[in-house]
């Protein structure tokens, strides 16, 4: 995977945690700098963490997918990417997404809820010429940077785009998706 497309694609597995940072802003109209970070922080360790899981799971099937590796990477970005932009859909109040911040449980429970498609992505590395350890450090700092940023924008401007944001890491996801696709299929 070239550079271009790890940006992309930590800035589309980010944008499901921005949307959930929006909502912590909007919750916590007061919250500081160190509490905002910690959660960052948290938010930011188990999106880089799950591709590792996801990458581990993947090198240990390699040998029996080899032949439609590129159909299961699109496969599985494109349901992410499709799971993302339809569970936008009816999100009435994107507030409701976030509870109380301070509770440690609530926390982990977003942190996993926001990292399930990283994951998966994760399982695609094990069949893409990829540098696992730079796209996992371009995930982790691209996602405390939104989740700094959604935090931010949620406390001075409200809930007007939350889910949107969403509904383009989807997208942009799918579109990943079919670049694999079809670079594959043009060799």
């Amino acid at each position: 995977m070239d550079f271009f497309s790890t940006i992309l694609l930590s800035i589309g597995l980010s944008l499901d945690t921005f949307a959930v940072s929006v909502s912590c802003g909007i919750k916590e109209k007061n919250i500081q700098f160190l509490e905002a970070t910690r959660l960052a922080v948290f938010f930011a360790v188990f999106q880089a963490t799950m591709p590792i899981l996801g990458w581990l799971l993947g090198i240990s099937v390699a040998h029996i997918v080899v032949s439609f590796d590129h159909w299961l990477a699109f496969g599985l970005l494109a349901i992410i990417g499709i799971k993302m932009i339809v569970d936008t859909w009816g999100r009435e109040n994107d507030q409701e997404s976030c509870l109380d911040i301070h509770d440690m449980k609530v926390v982990f429970t977003l942190s996993l809820a926001t990292t399930i498609d990283a994951f998966v992505v994760g399982f695609t590395f094990a069949f893409l010429n990829t540098s696992l350890p730079v796209t996992i450090a371009m995930i982790g700092i691209t996602t405390y940077i939104f989740a700094m940023l959604g935090m931010l924008f949620g406390k001075t401007m409200g809930q007007r785009l939350g889910s949107k944001v969403e509904m383009l890491g989807g997208v942009i996801l799918i579109g990943i998706g079919l670049k694999i696709l079809i670079e594959h299929l043009q060799q």
